[in-house]
């Protein structure tokens, strides 16, 4: 099962070795996920899931029914993001995908439940090695729920708030903190009962799930940053302390 977790990250290699090699140029069109699985010999969630994470990367550009283009470092340039704070953005998420949220426990059906249960055990993985697959699949559970939205102008300001997650270098440190202190089954648990209230097409439940589960984020939001701070006043004053011992011993 570790093993058909990682597919993608091959997969995902073996795309880039294409792009830079010149087989898929800036601007250009990748293949379908039926093509490029049947050229990579795996399936096309392997593939799907590789250009999820390349695109996160920002090297590719996906979009629904416009298929998946590769970006050029001009592109990348010009799409360049606003400077926002780890609270400001999560803030912002706990508004838009709560009501998601809601909105999706009207409409989402049984192909769509199925497919997050099974990102719920991916996130619940305490395997150390499988983290950067259980943040991927955190990543899509929530996306698929603001697909399930049925609403097109909801799923856009959700993936661009995931775009905001995924490529400030401040909220990106903030979140990877928060990663390597949280339990795997804390998280897994809070997903999980997003993931009820779905399947019970309770659009109350599913709303306070959602805002639960970031009103949990910033708690630790919080408490990562509260640490950052104390430890650059440690080095500071530990800094300041050595430049005092030097000088006196002089």
């Amino acid at each position: 099962m570790a093993h058909d977790k990682r597919i993608y990250h091959s997969v995902a290699n073996q795309i880039m070795q294409l792009i830079t090699s010149g087989a898929f140029p800036p601007g250009s069109k990748l293949p379908g996920e039926r093509e490029l699985a049947e050229k990579f010999d795996v399936s096309r969630v392997a593939v799907r899931e590789a250009e999820i994470a390349l695109q996160a990367l920002g090297h590719l550009s996906i979009k629904s029914g416009s298929g998946v283009r590769v970006l050029s470092t001009t592109a990348r340039e010009e799409s360049s993001l606003p400077q926002v704070s780890p609270f400001e953005l999560t803030e912002a998420r706990l508004l838009f995908e709560s009501e998601a949220a809601a909105l999706a426990a009207r409409h989402i059906d049984e192909e769509t439940l199925a497919r997050l249960e099974e990102l719920v055990q991916r996130m619940s993985s305490k395997n150390p090695s499988d983290e950067e697959d259980s943040q991927l699949a955190d990543r899509e559970f929530h996306l698929t729920i603001a697909t399930a939205s049925g609403n097109a102008a909801v799923r856009y300001v959700i993936e661009t708030l995931w775009k905001l997650r995924t490529q400030i270098p401040e909220i990106r440190q903030v979140h990877a903190a928060i990663c390597a202190e949280e339990d795997a089954r804390d998280r897994g648990t809070e997903h999980a009962e997003i993931l009820e209230a779905l399947k019970n097409r309770n659009p109350d439940k599913a709303r306070g799930a959602m805002q639960n589960h970031f009103r949990r984020l910033l708690g630790s939001m919080i408490d990562v940053t509260e640490e950052q701070a104390l430890r650059k006043l440690r080095h500071q004053a530990t800094r300041s302390r050595e430049r005092y011992l030097q000088s006196s011993s002089g």
